[in-house]
């Protein structure tokens, strides 16, 4: 048995900036529990071995959702990072933190110091841009986010031809006004993929009051009465307990975290009681609130061998392979998404309600991400804020095994008419005559695709995910039920623990998730560590 000022349960990207900002303290100790391994596979830090993460057993739990009766009874990848640093050491790396709409949403729900306003400093505490960005973007933090370092024929012309459709190009989307079009920003330094490992675990690896523990299983979290007084973990089948001086922070992320509350018997009686599992604490909105960003992937061919299914191959791939090694440049620095649009698909929506992900690139199927042989690009269209709403919740008492993962996906009308919509806009767009040199022509869903219910079947049959799993732990007022921590983010009702990661978003972002991920961390060491000073 041992004991910590604080124990950290996930050092995905939440964890990480949770045990690098709480270790700051010298006089505080810190516990950094990962389930996963050591970070040290060559394909993490090459942004384009994102591909080659995305299927590995080793760095990812490859979750799956239950079948989905919205996506015809479909089962649908869910990959999470299980590694250092999380999902940002298998993602695409793009950098997004949302509208400003999301967070005043928040704010406007009950949840006192998360308006947008309230968030910015932690966006730009962590944040060191590469770029010139006016008074809202962050110089100096841990976490590198650059421009695209490679830019490519085929997305200047999609930009070219949005803009011939009467979109506006942004160069900056994340600096509180998102409508437009242009290319991503990235977490990426010097060429490399910078995950939340690399950025703030790594500097404070060497500090003596931080003690990290890999392949570490976290069985649940200790109880006495309404306080949390540890953590039960297990590492290669060896059980060990810790001891928490001042805190549990739970950051195993959307999919993990509200399952380590409900082994820990926290959470709702008709989940836990049919396992065996003892209620020691019920939560009603454990588990529930789960929302993703619902995806289909629109494929074109390409006129000319020049996209990156042709890029990856032969002697192509070994020259842009030296490229890479000796310039740090090239095609190994492009992620899945290389281009992106945000756009009103109506006039009644006050901020952009669609984001298109775009790359010369096309896989035959997203689940295996395999590069097809002929040359493609492809179009990713993803309703911003969706209302459609899911659950994630143990199948078994056993710890390890995956969750029963229910998305529910495009049951809410406004879902299915904003990713029709979105669908068409994206065809439309492709179709512009700026597109002629390389249009040959739409592979899927085809040409002959053209009615509403047409579009939305297509996307009940091929839609995925953008992997931006939130909301399983809902932050929240007292007053309201389904919450499951306050704005504080602690648990209702029980002391000394808290859950901070996406889990507690009440609502989907705008956009990809892991920016605001590490927002929330931000702002959840600061409110930490204020306790603590109290």
């Amino acid at each position: 048995m041992s004991s910590y000022d604080y124990i950290v349960v996930g050092a995905g990207s939440a964890g990480c900036v949770m045990a690098a900002r709480l270790s700051e303290d010298a006089t505080k100790t810190v516990l950094l529990l990962e389930a996963g391994p050591e970070d040290k596979s060559m394909w993490i830090d090459i942004p384009a071995g994102f591909s080659k993460l995305l299927n590995s057993p080793t760095y990812n739990w490859n979750f799956e959702t239950e079948p989905d009766p919205g996506m015809h009874n479909r089962k649908i990848p869910i990959p999470r990072g299980k590694t250092l640093g999380g999902s940002s050491s298998i993602n695409g790396m793009l950098y997004v933190r949302g509208n400003p709409l999301d967070y005043n949403s928040w704010s406007q729900l009950g949840n006192r110091g998360w308006s947008y306003e309230s968030v910015l400093p932690y966006f730009k505490k962590s944040e060191h841009f590469e770029g010139d960005g006016d008074e809202t973007r962050g110089k100096g933090g841990p976490l590198n986010v650059a421009h695209m370092r490679e830019h490519h024929p085929i997305c200047d012309a999609w930009i070219q031809a949005a803009k011939a459709e009467g979109f506006p190009i942004n160069n900056d989307y994340n600096n509180g006004d998102q409508q437009g079009f242009g290319y991503y920003q990235v977490t990426q330094k010097d060429g490399k993929r910078h995950s939340l490992a690399r950025a703030f675990l790594d500097p404070a690896r060497a500090r003596k009051n931080l003690h990290i523990v890999t392949n570490a299983m976290t069985e649940r979290v200790l109880l006495d009465g309404k306080k949390c007084v540890g953590v039960e973990y297990s590492v290669h089948g060896k059980k060990t307990v810790a001891n928490a001086g001042r805190e549990v922070i739970v950051c195993a992320g959307a999919v993990s975290s509200p399952g380590i509350l409900e082994h820990s018997g926290i959470g709702r009686s008709d989940v836990l009681k049919p396992l065996g599992i003892e209620v020691k604490h019920e939560l009603l909105g454990v588990g529930e609130n789960y929302g993703d960003h619902c995806a289909p992937r629109m494929r074109w061919r390409v006129t000319k061998p020049i996209t990156l299914n042709e890029q990856s191959r032969g002697l192509s791939l070994v020259k842009e392979v030296l490229k890479y090694y000796t310039t740090k440049r090239g095609i190994l620095t492009l992620t899945a998404g290389v281009a992106y649009g945000f756009i009103k698909t109506n006039e009644h929506v006050e901020e952009p309600d669609m984001q298109f992900h775009f790359a010369p690139a096309s896989y035959g199927t997203a689940a295996t991400r395999e590069l097809e042989t002929e040359p493609g690009m492809t179009t990713v269209i993803g309703q911003c804020r969706p209302e459609s709403r899911g659950s994630i919740h143990l199948k078994s008492a056993r710890v390890g095994e995956a969750p029963a993962i229910r998305p529910n996906f495009l049951t809410e009308k406004v879902d299915q008419d904003c990713t029709v919509a979105g669908l068409m806009t994206a065809r439309r767009i492709i179709e512009n005559p700026v597109m002629d040199p390389y249009r040959k022509f739409e592979v899927a869903p085809g040409p002959n695709c053209t009615t509403y219910d047409e579009w939305l079947d297509f996307a009940r049959s091929n839609a995925q995910t953008t992997y931006h799993v939130v909301g399983t732990c809902k932050m929240g007022p007292d007053h309201d039920r389904m919450a499951v921590v306050d704005d504080q983010l602690r648990v209702h009702g029980i002391q000394g623990l808290r859950v901070v990661d996406a889990s507690i978003m009440p609502t989907v972002p705008s956009g990809n998730t892991n920016a605001p991920t590490i927002m929330v961390a931000e702002r959840g060491a600061d409110l930490i560590k204020a306790a603590a000073a109290a």
